[in-house]
């Protein structure tokens, strides 16, 4: 390993590669914060560029560099105006939004920067050293573990609802599972509650769905309630992050790069599960004053899915290099681009093409670095969007909604239901229900039809839920996050109750 090492860092620190690591965190970084332009669209547009260069390991420096660009740029979009581009984003805003509006926009840009660095870089680190053992466990596992995969992530809504507001999450969650069975289905290559519409053949798509359900009613609501949204002035405040709230989200960081990494290593999972996973895990684990903080603008509830996203960025390299299994659709694009560059990912990578291998891992401690460098000092100057006057940031918002919408499906339906849906979230809005767990929902559907679809192909029933201890193991693990909260909701009744018995 050790001479892999200097062999990927030698690659890694020629000018050429320099270049190519900073060129990919700029263009990344800056994709990412346009909602709507996630790194799939742009990777895919840069396969010839890097193609042409001839160098493979400058080729996936650049995307690599992109990618993980994207992702640590897409959360300013979504604390600033709540609209979030990138399924790995979304849990980012549950926080950094309200922390926006509270005036601290610069403090959650602040953290969200550093959680990503240090998720990155501490996924880099992991990757390094159990890259070759966490290939074979990958293959692991199956449909069936991938099913219960999904259940965990969908049992973990209660964390994204408030007090008493449980059954109004699973209700959501419920129409989320629903909207996600619209176009073709898993079992059978035929349409479904498409209402003979060509458009809605492959379902909705996400970048519509989340504008529709985060930005849009953002911008109704600066209409129709502006006594209740607060301008910020152009005084950006509490860039810095306090000492005591540094050793707050510490522990938080730590976790998260842990547990984030490990999910990304699982091809299919992601950073969308892992920041979903992330924050659930963060929310069960505080005490219940930092509970209620959660969805109102906690560092801890912010800090979790940035740090646990980027760590999985990095974990996704895992599959893809040493399996040749792309674990997401931007990883799919990458392994085309290794395919087309004469490049053959697999266990033999890591001692056919070291420097290749090494490189990459190396590029990522570049990267990250760069990432913080350029980032930082930005702040300010990004923060500075909040302060733009009403009358500008609305029609801003509806313009990036709208373009984001049109360019994740390229049709103008996109539009109709982009509103259609906008204009019936900002309804679920008033009524008080939580619009994240239908998001998680419509995204975590398709995943665990199509599982549980070629799951129940296999062992010709449902038996593969006993058959498979690690299926076992994971939706026993489902049931206790379903449980907990009630439990822990019920003994805090009794406590209450108790106390106000003794008053």
């Amino acid at each position: 390993m050790l001479e892999g090492l200097l062999i990927g860092l030698q690659t890694a620190l020629s000018i050429q590669n320099l270049i190519m690591v900073i060129g990919g965190c700029l263009i990344g970084t800056f994709i990412g914060m346009l909602p709507g332009l996630g790194p799939m669209s742009i990777i895919a547009i840069m396969i010839p560029v890097a193609i042409s260069m001839g160098d493979p390991s400058a080729a996936l420096i650049l995307l690599a560099g992109v990618y993980y660009g994207a992702i640590f740029g897409g959360s300013t979009s979504s604390i600033l105006l709540n609209a979030p581009g990138v399924a790995g984003t979304v849990a980012s805003s549950f926080d950094g939004f309200p922390m926006a509006r509270q005036g601290k926009a610069g403090k959650a840009l602040t953290i969200a920067a550093i959680a990503s660095f240090a998720g990155g870089t501490i996924g880099a680190i992991l990757l390094m050293i159990f890259a070759p053992m966490l290939s074979s466990v990958a293959l692991l596992f199956h449909s069936a573990e991938y099913f219960a995969l999904m259940v965990v992530g969908l049992s973990a809504i209660a964390a994204f609802a408030g007090t008493g507001q449980v059954a109004k999450a699973l209700l959501m969650t419920i129409l989320g599972l629903i909207m996600a069975t619209v176009g073709e289905g898993a079992l059978f290559n035929m349409p479904r509650f498409t209402m003979g519409l060509m458009d809605l053949q492959s379902g909705f798509g996400f970048i519509t769905l989340a504008m529709a359900m985060f930005a849009l009613p953002e911008a109704l609501f600066l209409v129709l309630k502006p006594r209740e949204q607060k301008d910020s002035d152009g005084d950006i405040k509490d860039l810095r992050i306090t000492r005591a709230e540094a050793k707050s989200i510490a522990p938080v960081i730590g976790r998260q790069s842990i547990q984030g990494f490990f999910i990304g290593v699982l091809p299919g999972a992601g950073a969308t599960i892992a920041s979903f996973l992330g924050y659930a895990v963060e929310r069960n684990i505080a005490s219940k004053a930092e509970q209620d903080e959660f969805g109102k603008g906690s560092i801890k509830g912010l800090a979790a899915p940035e740090t646990a996203n980027n760590a999985a960025c990095t974990g996704s390299f895992v599959p893809l290099l040493t399996l040749g299994i792309p674990g997401s659709g931007t990883t799919a694009i990458l392994l085309g681009a290794l395919i087309a560059l004469n490049v053959t990912p697999g266990p033999r990578l890591m001692i056919d093409e070291p420097q290749i291998f090494w490189a990459v891992i190396m590029s990522m401690f570049i990267g990250n670095l760069v990432l913080l460098i350029l980032n930082l000092p930005l702040i300010p100057y990004i923060a500075k969007v909040l302060s733009i006057p009403r009358n500008f940031l609305i029609p801003f918002i509806l313009f990036f909604t709208l373009m984001g919408a049109y360019i994740g499906q390229n049709n103008a339906t996109e539009l109709l239901l982009l509103v259609g849906f906008g204009v019936f979230a900002t309804i679920l809005r008033f009524a008080d229900y939580p619009l994240a767990p239908l998001l998680i929902g419509f995204i975590l559907g398709g995943m665990l039809e199509n599982n549980f679809a070629r799951s129940m192909q296999l062992y010709d029933g449902v038996s593969f839920i006993w058959e498979r201890p690690m299926t076992l193991g994971l939706l026993i693990i489902a049931a206790i996050l379903i449980i907990l909260p009630s439990y822990r909701a019920r003994r805090a009744r009794i406590r209450a109750s108790g106390i106000a018995d003794g008053d």
